[in-house]
Order: structure tokens, then C-alpha cells, then sequence
């Protein structure tokens, strides 16, 4: 697949869309990567220019070392996004995505006045809940998978492929230690909407998890659940970008100052 990157290899744009009105940023889950959403710019409306995010430590960033903690994370990552934001744009992220997201909305509305136009947050639970789950980041190998087949998202293949497995554990560790080590500080809540989306059947957060996001928005809140465990965004995804495709389409359709006018470049 050919992709062509912005800000420093961070973000792609799979399918460029110069006529969209929203770009929606999406981030990915715990070893995952741009290629989680490989399929989506298809199923999504045409007035959206999907732009996944490329964190180091995976895909074309291999090499790279990825990052351990979520405070130097969007210490980078927020100045690269940056002048991508010359369009109105939202967030979907899920599980770690869904932390990243979070916190990068509430960096670019700290430092730079800048706000998506909504925040999708997709299978983890609200920031300011501690983790019911003990962390795994620094376990050995064996219990480390162990714990990667409950969640269902690594085909059993690669998880018995230790030539494989050698390559892509350093880069999961990292990411789930980014998760692991969150400390959930208090801000004022955010002003765009926030809608959550969750598995019927994910032991890791369920809809008792999802539901407190409420409180981090001064404006509405909705909870969509849908069948499946933790990657339920591919084993629903049909249901998942049907719901998303409709949500997106309210927003673009909105009337707005800011999807009526090209936001001005920042660089």
C-alpha cells in the first residue's frame, strides 16, 4: 500500500481527498498502526479525508524507538499534527488511540486554541477510572501472550511465530506501558462532543467504563455499543462505520463557520 506522509512521518493520508470538508484523525490501538484502517477511506462519507496516524516503532517507523510513556508522546506529537489542521478535523481513537486522542485534544486546546469538532473514543475506559486490570508491560514473555490471546486482536500464527514475535514485542511492550503508566490529571472538561464506542463483550471496558467519558465534555455525550470483545471495530466494523458514516454525516452537513470557511494554515 502506498502512502504518502506529512509531519514527519506521523500522519498519512491513504487517499488524499483535497475536496473533503473534515479530516478525521485516527489513532491506533497497542501494536496496531496506520494500517489498522486500511479499509475505512471506502466506507466513510466522501466528504471526509481519513488521516491515520503512524506512531514510531511499527510499519515504515520500525526503526524508530517507540515511545513508553504518554507525556513526551504528545510532547512530539502535537507540533507535527499541527499543520495538518487546516481543515476542520475530529479524532478517532481506539484503546490507546483512545488515551492519545484524548490527550492531544486537550494539548491543542491548551497550547494552540485548537479543538476537534468531535472526539471518538473507542474501546477504553474513561481516563479518570483507574485500571481494574494489573499491568502487563513488564511481564515475561510467556505471561505477556498469554494476556495478548484474551484480548483476540494477534492471529494465533504470529503469536507462535517467535522469529515474529521477537520483532513486535518491544514495540507492544512500549505501547502498553504508554497505557499502563497514564496518570489521569484533571483539566476543565472539553467543549466538542464526545461519543464512545464499545464491545458488548469486552472484558476490558465494558459500558460501566465507557460511560463516565461523559464527564469529560461540556457538550453532548452519546455511548454506541456493539457486538464483540475488544477489537469489536473489526469484527463489527461493518455495523461500526455505518454508525460512524452517519455520525460524520451530521457533522459535515452541520452549518458551521468553520466547515463553511478553510481554517488558515498555522506554519
Amino acid at each position: 500500500m502506498s502512502y504518502s506522509q506529512r509531519g514527519k512521518s506521523w500522519v498519512t493520508y491513504p487517499k488524499a481527498n483535497p475536496e473533503a470538508k473534515l479530516r478525521l484523525f485516527c489513532f491506533h490501538y497497542a501494536g496496531g498502526g496506520a494500517v489498522s484502517f486500511r479499509s475505512w477511506w471506502d466506507d466513510l462519507p466522501s466528504k471526509v479525508e481519513v488521516c491515520p496516524i503512524e506512531l514510531p516503532g511499527r510499519s515504515f517507523r520500525l526503526q524508530e524507538t517507540p515511545f513508553t510513556q504518554i507525556e513526551p508522546l504528545i510532547e512530539a506529537l502535537a507540533p507535527v499534527v499541527l499543520p495538518n489542521l487546516t481543515k476542520p478535523f475530529a479524532f478517532f481513537g481506539h484503546s490507546l488511540g483512545a488515551l492519545v486522542s484524548f490527550e492531544l485534544a486537550r494539548v491543542l486546546r491548551k497550547e494552540y486554541n485548537r479543538s476537534p469538532l468531535h472526539l471518538f473514543v473507542s474501546g477504553h475506559r474513561a481516563p479518570q477510572l483507574p485500571d481494574r486490570h494489573p499491568p502487563i508491560h513488564a511481564l515475561p514473555d510467556s505471561e505477556f501472550l498469554e494476556v495478548l490471546r484474551r484480548y483476540n486482536g494477534t492471529p494465533e500464527a504470529i503469536l507462535e511465530n517467535a522469529e515474529l514475535m521477537e520483532l513486535l514485542l518491544p514495540t507492544l511492550r512500549a505501547d502498553f506501558s504508554v497505557v499502563e503508566t497514564y496518570s489521569y490529571k484533571p483539566e476543565a472538561p472539553l467543549d466538542c462532543p464526545i461519543t464512545a464506542f464499545g464491545g458488548l463483550e469486552d472484558w476490558k471496558a465494558n459500558a460501566l467504563d465507557l460511560e463516565p467519558w461523559r464527564e469529560q465534555t461540556n457538550s453532548a455525550f452519546s455511548l454506541e455499543m456493539f457486538p464483540g470483545d475488544h477489537f469489536f471495530i473489526h469484527s463489527a466494523q461493518t455495523l461500526v462505520l455505518e454508525r460512524l458514516s452517519q455520525l460524520l454525516h451530521q457533522i459535515v452537513e452541520t452549518p458551521s463557520q468553520e466547515l463553511v470557511q478553510e481554517m488558515k494554515p498555522l506554519y
